[in-house]
């Protein structure tokens, strides 16, 4: 080849090489062109700051009742089972099973006749006793007077008052058994000795009935008033102890759901030991039950109401959150930006929680969206109940058995 033919062609693939750089870089011009001004536009859009939906509600000013739960047993208040004194034979029984009856009513009747004849017995022996009494003590005042004039010796005298004695004595042991016959034939009528309901009957007319039966006739609960046994922690007793110093404690009974009020009482003690098993000791209280809403050996569950707490700032307990800077609550401020502070909770009791210092009545917390928040975020606050809800806005009797569904009641 010529050299001024490869010099040309040189030529031509410089020319070639510069043109396809101008074209890259052309390219290149108008990407990094459109890469920045899209940038530019998506730099406006993050920053925008970002909305968060929350719920919320007011801080109050309320009291908070302390309440302490436990599981119980209802147990009557008395039980017994109405045995005979006596053995005979069972001739009536006045009442039916599961009727009400009252203390001292007539209940059965054992056959008399045998103590009757008992009793006439007893009288006779009585009446010739005391005939051998009469004439000893005759005997006796004739005796002191002959004695005195010296015609009979001290012996004969001193015989005649050990005589009249024996016959005082053998006249009043007669007295005695008579007074046990009568009190035989006051056993052959069977009386209640409480008030209360007749369960099932053991035993039929007509059948043969001794003291040392081990059933009884029949069984009488008392349902009014009734009892509820049931236990807390141990660590609650003091306090309990020192409330039930300054007055009665009153003790509501609910469903085994926990959901249903069903009788109202009063505490009357506290066990004298503590079960070391359990750790827990167990409490008795009474309730009047005149609507027989409570049956023995029914599984309950109780509200100690130990006292009310006045005028505290209160707050739902879902707006509560604990973290390494503590325990804190996120706010609401009027421009609609989150703010993060600090609290000191008192007391936590049910679905609320008492705050003592960081917040004040009227401030809006958030109870709900708290984990995307930060101070400073912008919030929207989310329609519904949860928006003006707060601890003042539901009924007292609602709040009270939300309250009562706390398990341990404690003060922090």
């Amino acid at each position: 080849m010529s050299k001024p033919l490869r010099h040309k062609l040189v030529q031509n693939a410089l020319i070639c090489a510069c043109f396809a750089l101008m074209l890259s870089g052309c390219g290149h011009t108008s990407a990094d062109s459109k890469q920045k001004g899209g940038g530019g536009k998506g730099g406006r859009g993050g920053g925008a700051q970002m909305t968060i939906p929350v719920a919320v509600a007011k801080a109050d000013v309320r009291d908070l009742p302390i309440v302490l739960n436990g599981l119980g047993s209802v147990e009557a208040y008395q039980t017994v089972a109405v045995k005979s004194r006596l053995d005979g034979q069972l001739i009536k029984v006045n009442v039916k099973e599961g009727q009400e009856v009252k203390q001292g009513e007539l209940l059965a009747e054992i056959d008399p006749r045998p103590y009757e004849v008992q009793l006439s017995q007893t009288q006779a022996t009585l009446f010739k006793d005391q005939a051998a009494l009469k004439d000893a003590r005759l005997n006796l005042e004739r005796f002191q007077q002959l004695y005195k004039d010296g015609v009979i010796p001290k012996q004969q005298f001193d015989t005649q008052g050990s005589l009249e004695a024996q016959l005082d004595g053998a006249v009043r042991a007669d007295q005695a058994q008579i007074d046990t016959v009568k009190l035989n034939l006051a056993y052959t009528r069977i009386t209640a000795p409480v008030s209360g309901r007749i369960g099932l009957r053991q035993i039929d007319v007509g059948n043969m009935v001794h003291a040392s039966d081990p059933n009884g006739l029949l069984v009488i609960t008392q349902l009014q008033p009734i009892a509820v046994i049931f236990s807390l922690p141990q660590d609650n007793l003091q306090a309990v102890s020192q409330h039930m110093s300054k007055g009665k404690l009153a003790v509501d009974a609910y469903s085994r759901d926990d959901q249903t009020k069903i009788a109202t009482g009063f505490l009357t003690t506290i066990d004298n030991q503590i079960d070391v098993t359990t750790g827990t000791g167990k409490l008795k209280a009474v309730f009047e039950n005149r609507d027989r809403s409570l049956w023995p050996n029914q599984f309950v569950n109780i509200h100690l109401l130990l006292e009310v707490k006045k005028n505290n700032t209160v707050v739902p307990s879902s707006a509560i959150q604990r973290g390494p800077q503590g325990t804190y609550v996120f706010t609401v401020k009027p421009d609609k930006t989150a703010e993060m502070r600090n609290v000191t909770v008192t007391i936590s009791q049910g679905n609320f929680v008492a705050i003592s210092q960081g917040l004040q009545p009227g401030d809006v917390v958030v109870t709900d969206g708290q984990d995307k928040l930060q101070p400073g975020t912008k919030v929207e606050i989310r329609g519904g109940a949860g928006q003006n809800e707060g601890p003042g806005q539901n009924g007292g009797q609602g709040q009270r058995r939300r309250s009562g569904q706390a398990s341990d009641g404690q003060t922090q």
